[in-house]
């Protein structure tokens, strides 16, 4: 008997900036395409221009997409979808007719990321630290990028996972040590409210390496993620050097905060692009051991192991299992 391959899924990581394009099968991610969103005046008309460059313009072509799942940068609470830094708008009904579409599954960006974790390969994290995951046990996953997403998986009967959707990157950050008690104290004053989104991001390093800056004396001459970044793994600048330590020393406090209030026995994964650049610098931080630094409850931590994922496409996946569940 002969088996007709399933068509491959569309895929979309809609940015505000550019928009990733894909086909997925299973794990194999392939024809990715990066469309600038200024280019197209709506998402319907960039999704056809993909389509149509990589030959499957026309609905009924073999090996056409029959589902789709996209994430867009912005929240997704009914049929109809704003982007918070996009002009585009679209309602996901009449997206997925006008694009030939059985079904179209849209979800929020960190939630398709936080989707992708039961589908990694052990190639594509890195443990960081000691533990080892309990199977079908809760997971808990961060995301330092342009912001801080924030989510966890919930194992469901019919072995599917669901993702929590929250805005856990805005809770109140907390100091460790008077140090990162000044650091805080003085971002307080130029913002009010200092959340972990705040420290762990981009824009966040840039605010701890400000802070320290201005508590040594210094100008406000603030440096880009990049530039600290690159500072601090060449070893090249003290402040720089100090901020990535302390941004992963507060990842490590957030983190544990987060496995200890969803009883993260499945892991806690760090995903979004700036801790894998860090490598081996990241390993040698203090991160664990301040996962680990909950007082009593550092023995319920210690069996959780915390991995950084490395795939470079980690929302694909995730939109996969969206597109599985819907």
């Amino acid at each position: 008997m002969t088996h007709t391959a399933a068509p491959p899924i569309l895929v979309a990581d809609i940015g505000g900036t550019n928009a990733r394009f894909g086909l997925i099968d299973g794990r194999n991610i392939r024809d990715v395409r990066i469309l600038r969103c200024a280019d197209h005046p709506s998402l319907e008309d960039a999704a056809r221009a993909y389509l149509a460059a990589v030959g499957l313009a026309e609905v009924g072509t073999p090996g056409r997409p029959r589902r789709g799942a996209f994430a867009v940068a912005g929240p997704v609470t009914s049929d109809h979808v704003a982007m918070t830094n996009l002009v585009w708008q679209f309602s996901i009904g009449r997206a997925r007719d006008a694009l030939g579409l059985d079904g179209l599954a849209v979800i929020n960006d960190f939630t398709a990321v936080a989707l992708s974790v039961p589908r990694l390969a052990r190639g594509d994290r890195r443990l960081v630290g000691d533990g080892e995951a309990k199977p079908g046990g809760v997971v808990a996953v961060l995301g330092p990028g342009s912001g801080l997403g924030v989510s966890g998986l919930v194992p469901g009967a019919d072995g599917r996972w669901s993702a929590l959707a929250g805005e856990g990157g805005h809770v109140t950050m907390a100091a460790a040590n008077e140090r990162e008690g000044a650091v805080l104290a003085h971002l307080r004053d130029r913002f009010g409210h200092v959340s972990a989104e705040r420290v762990l991001s981009g824009p966040g390093l840039v605010n701890l390496h400000s802070a320290l800056t201005a508590l040594e004396g210094g100008g406000a001459v603030e440096w880009t993620p990049a530039q600290i970044t690159e500072s601090a793994l060449s070893d090249s600048d003290s402040l720089c050097v100090e901020a990535v330590a302390m941004f992963c020393a507060m990842l490590g406090t957030v983190a544990g905060n987060l496995a200890l209030t969803l009883g993260a026995r499945g892991g806690v994964y760090i995903a979004g692009g700036i801790v894998p650049k860090l490598g081996p610098l990241f390993e040698r931080s203090v991160f664990r051991d301040r996962f680990l630094d909950k007082g009593r409850m550092r023995a319920f931590l210690e069996p959780i192991p915390t991995f950084v994922v490395t795939h470079e496409l980690p929302a694909f996946l995730g939109l996969a299992e969206a597109a599985d569940a819907a």
